[in-house]
């Protein structure tokens, strides 16, 4: 009979498809190469960032400041390599290698591993999205935090002693600080994360970390810019309206771009509220309709396209009779406000009215008299012109009526926004393509969507330091990245092969969401009996599904 001590098991679940599409991109030696080894490392920095990429993709909301313990009960040894325990990873061992990270250059090293990793995973970069974000986190970063620095030779890996510091070698760290909050937490400090996208699957590209009061309108362009430096890439940059601004156009003049104009321009807000309907094109793109026009703002040629949306119309006039519902009790109220103030005269009391009617958005007020009373004695006059105790006041009289030709103007312009780019032949980029390239925009926001999930480690930031904090965005991009490789890896396999899996419904689908499949492979366990080493519960669903994926992670199951 087998001894109990002869027998051990390991929770392996889906750890083994994220350790193997981690070797897959190559992330363990670049690190290493990128930030070097020291001499007696139990664990190298790749190692360590390939550790830290498990927990972050372990979907059981276990945060970094529980690192080892996460891997208390897994298959440590197996997914990172023999003599490795979880006592190794312990937070010293942790914050040394985030600040290796830190020195090195977060947007130097995520750009180097996703460069690589898209030329080797065949992404397609002729459309890239730009947007950004903001991390709310908790504590008060009440005193800057002392610069983490390391001598040159230490981060080049060669055996120097340590107290040779250069600390002109330290970046200049971001500020923790209050900003405009994107989630809704404007109480709380915050940073900034710039992602840009591309459209081939929602492939994080190009990352940047910066201090949470920076303003979108300010830095886009340079973002742009520096993506096209380090990339080298001639692609179509998709932005929101945060990088249409004259100053970010002309610095864009080798770029291609395509971007939302702000209908806070007067000559967008005049365009889209006096185009007929007879002026729109039906869109090979259902659901839409668009208008070409010229423009030359900023002093840069570029194309301007009015697309009308089916589904956002009806969803403006849904929310433009729900505002002239509440403007009119609004207004009802300030009118009777108004008629209740005494004037000394009647041009005074036409005056206000026609202020006030100024300030109404959808209304005017018609029929303005101002109607003759006597002041009763003790009377507070707005303003007097006499001290008698009986006098001659005025009091404002109007109706409320909708401005039909503002209303007429909203709903006109209801549905409709307008796109512009630098590319001036429809060759190139067709008003379809302008339409389906910009919904592709999303891309970069289902990347932020993916890192502020509960079940994602930064739900939450807990980090102290601000260089830590900013070596923690280059994990989060990190792991985005072997997301949304590996998922899109699965679903061109799926659909080469002709084959499905079953989703959350158990409907069959050959675009199923990495996470789901990650559910899939729970209580997979890596069990060594008498030295042997076996994956238990290996079923035939999962069996397929690993042929899906890459031999790299398939050794992690097969034990090739």
């Amino acid at each position: 009979m087998q001894k109990v001590s002869e027998m051990t098991v390991k929770n392996l679940d889906h750890l083994g498809l994220i350790a193997g599409l981690i070797d897959e991109i190559g992330i363990v030696p670049k690190i290493n190469e990128l930030v070097g080894e020291q001499p007696g490392e139990i664990v190298s920095p790749g190692l360590v960032v390939k550790a830290m990429l498990i927990n972050g993709l372990g979907m059981v909301s276990a945060p970094l400041y529980l690192f080892s313990k996460f891997f208390e009960g897994k298959a440590i040894e197996h997914l990172l390599g023999e003599g490795i325990q979880a006592s190794h990873l312990n937070d010293d061992r942790l914050g040394r290698v985030l600040d290796k990270l830190y020195l090195a250059g977060i947007t130097e090293i995520f750009t180097t591993i996703a460069l690589e990793a898209a030329q080797k995973f065949e992404i397609n970069t002729d459309t890239s999205h730009l947007d950004s974000s903001s991390f709310h986190l908790h504590g008060k970063y009440e005193q800057e935090v002392p610069s983490v620095s390391f001598s040159v030779t230490e981060i080049n890996g060669n055996q120097l002693d340590n107290s040779s510091i250069n600390h002109q070698t330290s970046p200049t760290p971001i500020q923790i600080t209050y900003g405009y909050s994107r989630d809704h937490r404007p109480d709380l400090k915050q940073f900034i994360l710039d992602l840009i996208c591309s459209g081939d699957g929602d492939v994080p590209l190009f990352l940047r970390v910066a201090s949470g009061n920076e303003s979108d309108n300010s830095i886009f362009a340079s973002i742009c810019q520096d993506f096209k430096k380090q990339l080298n890439l001639d692609s179509l940059m998709v932005a929101d309206s945060a990088l249409y601004t004259a100053p970010n156009l002309e610095m864009l003049t080798n770029l291609r771009w395509l971007t939302r104009v702000p209908l806070s321009l007067k000559q967008a807000q005049k365009l889209v509220s006096q185009l007929n309907e007879s002026e729109f094109h039906d869109s090979s793109v259902t659901g839409y309709r668009w208008s070409e026009h010229k423009s030359n703002y900023g002093g840069i040629a570029q194309r301007w396209l009015v697309v009308e949306s089916r589904l956002r119309r009806d969803a403006d006039q849904r929310k433009l009779s729900k505002n002239l519902k509440k403007a009119e009790v609004e207004g009802q109220k300030k009118l009777r406000e108004l008629s209740n103030i005494e004037f000394a005269c009647s041009a005074d009391a036409s005056a206000a009215a026609s202020r006030l009617s100024k300030q109404l958005k959808y209304h005017n007020l018609t029929q303005i008299t101002s109607r003759e009373a006597t002041a009763k004695p003790a009377t507070n006059l707005t303003i007097s012109h006499e001290k008698s105790s009986s006098r001659l006041i005025f009091k404002v009289q109007a109706q409320l009526e909708i401005d039909a030709s503002v209303v007429a103007r909203i709903i006109k312009a209801s549905g409709r926004f307008i796109l512009a780019t630098n590319v001036l032949d429809a060759e190139q980029l067709s008003p379809d393509e302008m339409i389906v390239k910009y919904k592709e925009q999303q891309s970069a926001e289902r990347g932020f969507g993916f890192l502020k999930d509960p079940l994602f480690f930064t739900d939450s930031v807990f980090l102290k330091s601000p260089e830590r904090i900013e070596a923690l965005t280059l994990i989060m991009g990190l792991c985005l990245l072997v997301y949304t490789l590996g998922q899109r890896l699965l679903r061109q396999n799926l659909q080469l092969t002709n084959k499905t899996v079953k989703n959350q419904l158990g409907q069959v689908t050959n675009r199923p969401t990495l996470r789901w499949i990650f559910q899939t492979f729970q209580s997979i366990h890596a069990v060594c009996i008498q030295g042997i080493q076996q994956v238990s519960n290996l079923t035939s669903e999962r069996l397929a599904i690993l042929n899906l994926f890459p031999v790299t992670c398939r050794s992690y199951y097969f034990l090739l």
